[in-house]
């Protein structure tokens, strides 16, 4: 739907005084009495109801669901830009106020592809949070987003980056614009998202209410309010996407291809000390006294902060007897004591192989998700970094477009964390699985170690042979959200 139907859509807004905490131009409109386009109904819904697995059994949650509501004023395109809400009423016949509930903003893009949640008939089950989190008593908040494939009729690319990410913080500000209208507590919404819907949580994360992307969300009429989310919790990120080459081969480089066959050894030895140098610039430290993280002593990093702590929690939680198999089957692991202890060396070949060839993300022919990520007006894919540009032309004198500087910070959670934004979330739960080469592990060792050392609230935790998007822990992630919602 364009911008001709929203405004039949809108026409039929009935007028609802503003109570939004942010003041601006939409809440001033409000209060003079005049139709507010961005004004939730909450009398819009359809009652609904769910059997939820949950760690104490099977629940009946009786729900008012509200179905594709625009959350901007101008959209591109309305069958992505739209949210549904899920707000809990009874809990097996229990009544629920979800009145200052946490709000759960659980996006579902994948790929960097486009997500609708205008088709649904009700909350997403494909996911263990979001029915998890309802039956706890959360409001769930479900946002489309606009994605890296759509194409309008004239051949423009228009799902490019950063339109993603501008989305989801539109349907924040939508949220809090609605506050006292909108059923939950909106300085209270807790992000997540999965593989790229993890990374645009981590970026919503890190960058509450950057200006830097302001321009981008006033032309959608977007709410004049915060974007700013209390907490995120991104799963297996695919982010730090200029640098992703580099930190793929110095962590999966060695490791051979489906099939068997070695990637180009000499084109991962390159990027990998690529990688030596941007590590170095990060100037992070590992927790518990590690000290400076370098490429050097990452992989004793890894494995004594997140690897062996990963393989002791699967172990212990393992019957005896289940415990003596595991063990007899990967003799690399000595158990010690009730804790495990390996070698990188060894984890690596029990891995096995890596999913991606050289380079995994900026390829030469231009072939993957992240080149059409970065694409432009009419142009599908891009390369996004000076070494494949310059590898696959040619020129040692290539440069890269002068737009993509500001839409790589854009589409970065590291470059917002390095500025220290004072208007990040202070709370985040990160997971990510030990066999997950979607990308480097040193992507969710960054991110942790750049917001421990901002001093943030983090627990950041890895599945032990888990692959990606793999989540092996929800109920406990739904006891974190009251815990740091309290």
């Amino acid at each position: 739907m364009k911008r001709r139907e929203l405004a039949k859509v809108m026409a039929a807004t009935t007028a609802v005084p503003s109570v939004a905490a942010a003041a601006g131009p939409a809440s001033a409109t409000a209060r003079a009495g005049r139709r507010d386009p961005l004004a939730f109904d909450p009398d819009d819904h359809t009652t609904l109801t769910a059997t939820v697995v949950t760690g104490d059994g099977e629940k009946t949650v009786t729900y008012r669901f509200h179905r594709a509501v625009p959350y901007v004023a101008e959209p591109v395109d309305l069958t992505h830009q739209t949210l549904n809400v899920s707000v809990p009423v009874a809990v097996d016949g229990k009544p629920v106020d979800a009145g200052r509930a946490p709000i759960l903003l659980s996006n579902a893009v994948g790929g960097y592809m486009p997500s609708s949640t205008a088709g649904a008939t009700g909350i997403s089950t494909n996911r263990p949070n979001p029915p998890l989190a309802l039956a706890a008593g959360c409001v769930v908040v479900e946002p489309g987003a606009r994605g890296r494939t759509l194409v309008d009729t004239d051949g423009t690319h228009y799902g490019v980056a950063p339109a993603a990410v501008v989305d989801l913080k539109a349907a924040v500000r939508y949220l809090r614009h609605n506050e006292g209208r909108i059923p939950g507590n909106t300085d209270r919404i807790v992000a997540t998202g999965v593989s790229a819907g993890g990374a645009l949580t981590a970026l919503l994360g890190a960058t509450g209410d950057s200006p830097r992307y302001e321009a981008h969300l006033r032309a959608l009429g977007a709410a004049d309010a915060s974007d700013a989310v209390f907490a995120a919790a991104p799963y297996c990120p695919i982010t730090d996407l200029e640098h992703a080459d580099m930190a793929y081969e110095w962590n999966w480089g060695g490791n051979p291809l489906p099939g068997g066959a070695q990637a180009d050894q000499a084109l991962s030895r390159e990027l990998r000390a690529r990688f030596a140098e941007y590590q170095a610039s990060l100037r992070l430290s590992g927790g518990n006294g590690f000290g400076r993280l370098t490429a050097r002593n990452y992989d004793t990093y890894l494995v004594r902060t997140h690897l062996e702590p990963s393989a002791t929690r699967y172990l212990t939680a393992l019957a005896d007897d289940e415990r003596e198999r595991y063990l007899a089957a990967n003799p690399w692991i000595h158990w010690t004591g009730g804790r495990a202890s390996f070698t990188w060396a060894d984890f690596l070949a029990h891995v096995g192989t890596r999913k991606k060839n050289v380079p995994s993300f900026d390829a030469l022919d231009l072939s993957t998700p992240e080149n059409n990520l970065f694409g432009h007006g009419t142009t599908g894919a891009r390369h996004f970094t000076l070494w494949s540009l310059r590898r696959a032309t040619g020129d040692n004198r290539a440069r890269l477009d002068a737009d993509l500087h500001d839409t790589l910070d854009l589409m970065n959670p590291m470059p917002s964390l390095a500025r220290g934004n004072p208007h990040r979330a202070r709370h985040w739960f990160i997971r990510v699985g030990t066999k997950d080469t979607d990308t480097s592990l040193t992507v969710v060792g960054n991110l942790a170690a750049a917001l421990e050392h901002l001093g943030d609230d983090v627990d950041a935790s890895m599945y032990w042979d888990g692959g990606h998007g793999v989540n092996l822990d929800a109920p406990d992630f739904i006891d974190w959200i009251g815990r740091v919602c309290r």
